[in-house]
């Protein structure tokens, strides 16, 4: 779930911060666990535009279902949860030099992402819908993607899919632009995860978009964990609390709740 670009700048501004402050090598020493549990938090990293993944209400808000599982799993961990929202690279650059603990976001294992990270025992299981115009009768599948243009975040796992498919992806910050872009002929196409394509329909019935195709096999969406002895322990940690959750009944009912059905097993 995936998705903002980030400039340059952002990135180098967001390092130098991080310098500053001293925050990244004190996040990065010792063990993550027990440095978590010292100060009572764990800092979170999501988009917080992303519907319904994480975003914001009419209230203002963060909410959303990777919103309540990080809540549950930081309960678990006896802290609290501070949320801080950015651009989907932008998460990236900022966990792996220490300014956030964990990101909770529609995270997909993919193999490029597991040489990077280590990844906690999933908590959902999504497919790759491919979305287009109603009105368009000329992709069927993923395979007549070649040649033609897509919309999707930038360093995300349905850009990647798209470009390996040999469309050319045009970058978009939100799933709303992404939608807006199929919608008035800018991309042709949309890859995205399928439950986000139809919470965005229920909230516009009237869209003229469709699905035309889905990936077989779910894809798992977990909490990367940097790599290290010292993570050991908080990866442990959040796949125990995962595992509490998925048995208790608790992110089937998230998952009902801003979802409409249980995407939290693999059956």
């Amino acid at each position: 779930m995936k998705r903002k670009t980030v400039s340059t700048v952002l990135a180098l501004l967001m390092l130098l911060s991080c310098f500053l402050i001293g925050g990244c090598a004190s996040a990065k020493s010792g063990d993550q666990l027990d440095a978590i549990r010292s100060k009572g938090k764990i800092v979170v990293a999501m988009e917080g535009v992303w519907a319904p993944w994480t975003y914001h209400d009419d209230t203002g808000a963060l909410v959303g279902f990777d919103t309540e599982v990080a809540k549950a799993i930081a309960e678990k961990l006896g802290v609290e949860a501070e949320f801080k929202e950015g651009d989907f690279d932008a998460l990236f650059v900022g966990f792996e030099q220490g300014v956030y603990d964990i990101i909770v976001n529609e995270v997909e294992i993919t193999e490029e992402r597991s040489a990077m990270y280590d990844f906690t025992e999933p908590y959902a299981f999504i497919h790759t819908a491919l979305i287009v115009r109603g009105d368009n009768e000329d992709i069927k599948s993923f395979d007549d993607l070649a040649g033609r243009t897509t919309a999707n975040s930038n360093g995300s796992t349905y850009a990647q899919m798209a470009e390996k498919c040999g469309a050319t992806v045009l970058t978009v910050p939100t799933l709303e632009e992404t939608l807006s872009m199929v919608l008035d002929g800018r991309a042709e196409a949309t890859l995205n995860a399928d439950q986000s394509f139809y919470d965005f329909m229920d909230q516009h019935p009237e869209a003229n978009l469709k699905i035309v195709a889905l990936t077989e096999d779910a894809s798992m969406v977990a909490v990367p964990i940097r790599k290290g002895e010292d993570s050991a322990a908080l990866n442990a940690a959040i796949s125990k609390a995962i595992r509490e959750l998925r048995e208790d009944g608790t992110l089937k009912a998230i998952s009902e709740k801003y979802l409409g059905m249980d995407i939290t097993s693999n059956g």
